[in-house]
């Protein structure tokens, strides 16, 4: 594999200036795929804009001065991704990674309190040891329940500091979404229906506004409402 990639084999959810460098720091592998995240040294330099240069960039993560969900970063390639909670002490700064209606990458700042806090959407379950289920998360982490009580597109609203289960949003009629793929990434909409496709094809869901899309594409961020600060709209 590659340890390089060219600006414009970059991703287009990156907010990236055009013909500027030639070269983009490649992330490395990690729970995010590539389309919804940015390494961390991306993050810093051209989002963020705390530091002018790659090497500055590096010392601050070096220095484990950058947090993701409440832990510091070891590396300025590691991928930063959708809901992903950041944080520097330092600057007293949090910033939760979303999609804006354009389809690109950015932060949000969010209060202390909704910092404590991440949404993470259920990618598949299996059974473990004593009939246990093991939820398998979009970032990468795994909870353990002793019951089956979540399916597979549900949304999980944790706490960072204990793991815990706060409450759950099922991808249901009535609950907001954000769609974060296809030619309407980054828009939010209600659900009117969610369809179960009997074969091969993927689950379809529908939108109050006439929509619809395969149920992959959308990430559950609220029951009735947002439970998070959403991007700005832009113009």
């Amino acid at each position: 594999m590659s340890t390089q990639m060219k600006r414009l084999a970059a991703p287009r959810t990156w907010s990236l200036r055009r013909k500027v460098n030639v070269w983009v720091t490649k992330q490395s592998p990690g729970p995010h795929p590539l389309e919804r995240s940015m390494p961390a040294l991306i993050v810093m330099r051209d989002m963020l804009k705390i530091c002018d240069t790659a090497k500055e960039a590096k010392r601050v993560i070096g220095n484990r001065e950058l947090l993701v969900d409440g832990k510091p970063l070891r590396s300025p390639k590691m991928p930063i991704g959708l809901m992903d909670i950041i944080s520097i002490p330092k600057m007293k700064a949090e910033y939760r990674m979303l999609l804006t209606d354009k389809g690109k990458l950015a932060l949000v700042p969010v209060s202390e309190d909704e910092a404590k806090f991440k949404l993470c959407r259920i990618e598949k379950k299996t059974t473990v040891s004593k009939g246990r289920t093991q939820l398998n998360l979009h970032d990468g982490r795994n909870i353990v329940l002793d019951k089956n009580q979540y399916k597979s597109g549900d949304v999980l609203k944790i706490n960072l500091e204990d793991q815990k289960i706060i409450e759950a949003y099922p991808l249901t009629a009535g609950a907001t979404v954000m769609i974060i793929e296809g030619n309407k990434s980054g828009h939010t909409s209600t659900v009117s229906e969610s369809i179960v496709v009997r074969g091969p094809s993927p689950n379809i869901v529908r939108f109050t506004d006439g929509g619809e899309t395969v149920k992959g594409n959308v990430f559950v961020i609220g029951s009735k409402k947002a439970a998070i600060k959403l991007p700005e709209a832009s113009e």
